[in-house]
């Protein structure tokens, strides 16, 4: 009898995570199904009947899965509902992305055609983390307006770290909303994984999100200033020659 790695089970995991999300994604082109899921924010799971046609079937089956499990599951769906509109394709005028997670996620089981972003090695694997993500909408804001993103990016984000799973569940669906408002991304399966993780392992999960948000603002602000000190080198000075 062989047993199951824990390498290969992390792998497993999150290759069903990258399905699920996959799923849910184009599932959302159907505006019944979309507003059927987004109705389940902020509700109980014993609240929200009409989720359970479209999640139930991707709860895992091979092993006991705890209500805080189920829970991120119903979350996530919910959140990615809660995209704006517009960022679905329609369910006639579907774009190359649905079209592709569509004919490889079509069910529980089948290979996702989606796979983890990321500038390196590293974060092709694991993905972008929620502090790296709010670090980016911070980043690519403009003029004055970094100061405020930057300013409301990381009170939400050490709002969150001090979070139980509970206050966890309550409070992300406004970060999230608030990311997607910038137009930034969100790595749903990076997410997913750190939810569903959060009850054993939330002081390390936090502790990543920090430091990826200060080491991708730090570093944006170090470049900005390189930049700007590049730009004196090169202006002609006021004795310089017309």
């Amino acid at each position: 009898m062989t047993t199951e790695s824990p390498r290969a089970a992390v792998d497993l995991r999150r290759e069903h995570v990258r399905k699920y999300v996959a799923w849910i994604t184009d599932a959302c082109r159907d505006p019944g199904t979309r507003s059927a899921l987004r109705a389940g924010l902020g509700r109980d799971l014993d609240r929200v009947r009409p989720m359970h046609r479209i999640v139930a079937p991707w709860l895992p089956r091979h092993r006991p899965v705890p209500e805080t499990e189920e829970r991120v599951f119903y979350l996530v769906a919910s959140m990615i509902a809660d995209r704006p509109r517009h960022t679905f394709a329609t369910a006639d005028e579907p774009d190359e992305e649905a079209t592709l997670a569509s004919s490889a996620a079509e069910v529980p089981g089948a290979v996702s055609a989606r796979e983890g972003e990321g500038g390196d090695s590293q974060s092709e694997r694991w993905g972008r983390s929620l502090g790296y993500c709010l670090a980016q909408a911070v980043v690519h804001s403009p003029g004055r307006e970094r100061e405020m993103r930057d300013s409301t990016a990381e009170a939400r984000l050490h709002l969150l770290t001090r979070q139980s799973a509970a206050g966890l569940h309550r409070h992300l669906p406004a970060t999230v909303r608030y990311l997607q408002q910038t137009g930034s991304d969100v790595d749903w399966v990076r997410l997913m994984e750190d939810l569903i993780a959060w009850p054993a392992r939330s002081g390390r999960i936090s502790r990543r999100w920090l430091q990826d948000y200060y080491r991708e603002t730090t570093r944006s602000r170090n470049d900005k200033s390189d930049q700007e000190d590049q730009d004196d080198l090169l202006q002609p000075g006021p004795d310089s020659a017309p």
